[in-house]
Protein backbone atom coordinates (compact mmCIF):
# COMPACT_ATOMS: atom_id res chain seq x y z
CA UNK A 1 0.00 0.00 0.00
CA UNK A 2 1.03 3.07 -0.89
CA UNK A 3 0.26 4.71 3.27
CA UNK A 4 2.77 2.09 4.60
CA UNK A 5 5.46 2.60 2.01
CA UNK A 6 4.92 6.72 2.92
CA UNK A 7 5.93 5.92 6.78
CA UNK A 8 8.62 3.63 6.06
CA UNK A 9 10.62 5.78 3.82
CA UNK A 10 9.57 9.50 5.68
CA UNK A 11 8.42 8.81 9.36
CA UNK A 12 9.52 11.56 10.58
CA UNK A 13 8.00 13.97 7.94
CA UNK A 14 4.15 15.65 9.88
CA UNK A 15 1.79 17.95 8.04
CA UNK A 16 3.67 21.02 9.22
CA UNK A 17 6.50 19.93 7.00
CA UNK A 18 5.19 19.60 4.08
CA UNK A 19 1.93 21.52 4.39
CA UNK A 20 1.58 25.05 1.98
CA UNK A 21 1.51 28.10 4.90
CA UNK A 22 0.05 30.49 2.44
CA UNK A 23 -3.15 29.15 2.08
CA UNK A 24 -5.89 30.69 -0.51
CA UNK A 25 -9.05 31.31 0.78
CA UNK A 26 -12.86 32.03 0.12
CA UNK A 27 -15.58 32.96 2.01
CA UNK A 28 -18.77 31.41 1.94
CA UNK A 29 -20.41 34.49 -0.54
CA UNK A 30 -17.75 33.86 -2.66
CA UNK A 31 -19.26 32.99 -6.61
CA UNK A 32 -18.74 29.78 -8.13
CA UNK A 33 -17.34 31.19 -11.07
CA UNK A 34 -14.89 33.48 -9.66
CA UNK A 35 -14.02 30.10 -7.28
CA UNK A 36 -13.69 28.25 -10.69
CA UNK A 37 -11.38 30.67 -11.96
CA UNK A 38 -9.15 30.87 -8.98
CA UNK A 39 -8.92 26.62 -8.86
CA UNK A 40 -8.06 26.79 -12.75
CA UNK A 41 -5.49 29.74 -12.41
CA UNK A 42 -3.59 28.49 -9.87
CA UNK A 43 -3.86 25.10 -10.77
CA UNK A 44 -6.01 24.12 -7.51
CA UNK A 45 -7.87 21.30 -6.69
CA UNK A 46 -9.64 23.10 -3.73
CA UNK A 47 -10.29 25.90 -1.41
CA UNK A 48 -10.73 26.12 2.12
CA UNK A 49 -14.02 28.31 2.69
CA UNK A 50 -13.84 30.85 6.01
CA UNK A 51 -15.68 32.97 7.66
CA UNK A 52 -14.96 36.97 8.61
CA UNK A 53 -12.87 35.39 11.65
CA UNK A 54 -10.88 33.49 9.66
CA UNK A 55 -12.89 30.04 11.09
CA UNK A 56 -12.85 27.41 8.82
CA UNK A 57 -16.61 26.54 7.64
CA UNK A 58 -16.14 24.12 4.55
CA UNK A 59 -14.07 23.47 1.75
CA UNK A 60 -14.73 23.60 -1.79
CA UNK A 61 -13.41 21.67 -4.39
CA UNK A 62 -13.26 21.02 -8.21
CA UNK A 63 -15.57 18.14 -8.13
CA UNK A 64 -18.43 20.34 -5.55
CA UNK A 65 -18.28 22.63 -8.84
CA UNK A 66 -18.52 19.53 -11.62
CA UNK A 67 -21.87 18.56 -9.91
CA UNK A 68 -23.61 22.09 -11.06
CA UNK A 69 -22.69 20.48 -14.06
CA UNK A 70 -24.40 16.81 -13.34
CA UNK A 71 -28.04 16.15 -14.33
CA UNK A 72 -30.67 16.58 -11.48
CA UNK A 73 -30.87 12.59 -10.19
CA UNK A 74 -34.39 11.30 -10.00
CA UNK A 75 -34.90 9.09 -7.66
CA UNK A 76 -36.16 5.76 -7.93
CA UNK A 77 -39.85 5.00 -7.19
CA UNK A 78 -42.46 1.95 -6.55
CA UNK A 79 -45.96 1.79 -6.21
CA UNK A 80 -48.31 0.82 -3.82
CA UNK A 81 -52.13 1.42 -4.50
CA UNK A 82 -51.34 4.22 -7.20
CA UNK A 83 -49.26 5.77 -4.50
CA UNK A 84 -45.94 6.95 -6.02
CA UNK A 85 -43.02 6.38 -2.82
CA UNK A 86 -39.24 7.77 -3.97
CA UNK A 87 -36.67 5.16 -2.76
CA UNK A 88 -33.84 8.01 -1.27
CA UNK A 89 -32.37 9.50 1.59
CA UNK A 90 -33.55 11.60 3.47
CA UNK A 91 -32.53 15.44 2.33
CA UNK A 92 -30.39 14.13 -0.34
CA UNK A 93 -32.08 15.02 -3.38
CA UNK A 94 -32.32 18.70 -1.97
CA UNK A 95 -28.83 19.20 -1.33
CA UNK A 96 -27.84 17.40 -4.80
CA UNK A 97 -30.26 20.24 -5.80
CA UNK A 98 -28.36 23.14 -3.92
CA UNK A 99 -25.35 22.00 -5.37
CA UNK A 100 -26.89 22.49 -8.80
CA UNK A 101 -28.21 25.97 -8.49
CA UNK A 102 -24.99 26.68 -6.81
CA UNK A 103 -24.02 30.05 -7.02
CA UNK A 104 -21.86 30.80 -3.94
CA UNK A 105 -19.61 28.74 -2.14
CA UNK A 106 -21.81 28.11 1.19
CA UNK A 107 -24.55 26.34 -1.11
CA UNK A 108 -21.58 24.19 -3.52
CA UNK A 109 -19.13 24.38 -0.61
CA UNK A 110 -18.18 20.41 2.02
CA UNK A 111 -19.44 21.62 5.28
CA UNK A 112 -17.26 19.80 8.33
CA UNK A 113 -14.33 19.20 6.12
CA UNK A 114 -11.02 16.28 7.13
CA UNK A 115 -9.01 18.37 8.64
CA UNK A 116 -5.06 17.16 10.32
CA UNK A 117 -3.16 19.00 13.00
CA UNK A 118 0.32 20.19 12.32
CA UNK A 119 1.77 17.15 14.12
CA UNK A 120 -0.17 14.64 12.24
CA UNK A 121 2.13 11.87 10.48
CA UNK A 122 2.81 11.60 6.62
CA UNK A 123 1.43 8.04 6.78
CA UNK A 124 -1.79 8.88 8.20
CA UNK A 125 -2.41 11.84 5.76
CA UNK A 126 -1.61 10.07 3.49
CA UNK A 127 -4.21 7.18 4.58
CA UNK A 128 -6.56 9.46 4.81
CA UNK A 129 -6.28 10.98 1.49
CA UNK A 130 -6.98 7.12 0.13
CA UNK A 131 -9.82 6.01 2.37
CA UNK A 132 -11.43 9.34 2.29
CA UNK A 133 -11.35 9.84 -1.32
CA UNK A 134 -10.05 13.64 -0.19
CA UNK A 135 -7.32 15.44 -2.79
CA UNK A 136 -6.89 18.87 -0.39
CA UNK A 137 -6.80 18.67 3.69
CA UNK A 138 -6.91 21.96 5.82
CA UNK A 139 -4.17 21.28 8.42
CA UNK A 140 -6.00 23.35 11.53
CA UNK A 141 -3.95 24.69 14.92
CA UNK A 142 -5.57 25.97 17.97
CA UNK A 143 -9.63 26.16 15.73
CA UNK A 144 -7.17 28.12 13.21
CA UNK A 145 -6.20 27.75 9.35
CA UNK A 146 -2.50 27.26 9.31
CA UNK A 147 -1.91 25.28 6.13
CA UNK A 148 -3.12 23.24 3.20
CA UNK A 149 -1.81 19.76 2.25
CA UNK A 150 -2.69 18.53 -1.38
CA UNK A 151 -1.72 15.55 -2.92
CA UNK A 152 1.39 17.60 -4.61
CA UNK A 153 2.60 18.01 -1.61
CA UNK A 154 2.96 14.26 -0.80
CA UNK A 155 4.01 13.59 -3.93
CA UNK A 156 6.80 16.43 -3.72
CA UNK A 157 8.08 14.24 -0.75
CA UNK A 158 8.95 11.40 -2.86
CA UNK A 159 10.96 13.09 -5.44
CA UNK A 160 12.90 15.37 -3.23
Amino acid sequence: MLHSSLGEYFPMLKAKDIMTRDVITVTPETGVTVIARLLLEKHLNGVPVVNPNGDLVGMICQSDLIVEQEKLPIPSVFTILDTFIPIYAPGKTEKEVQKIAAIKASDAMTSNPVTVGPEVGLDEIASIMVNKNVHTIPVIEDGKLVGIIGKEDILRTLVS
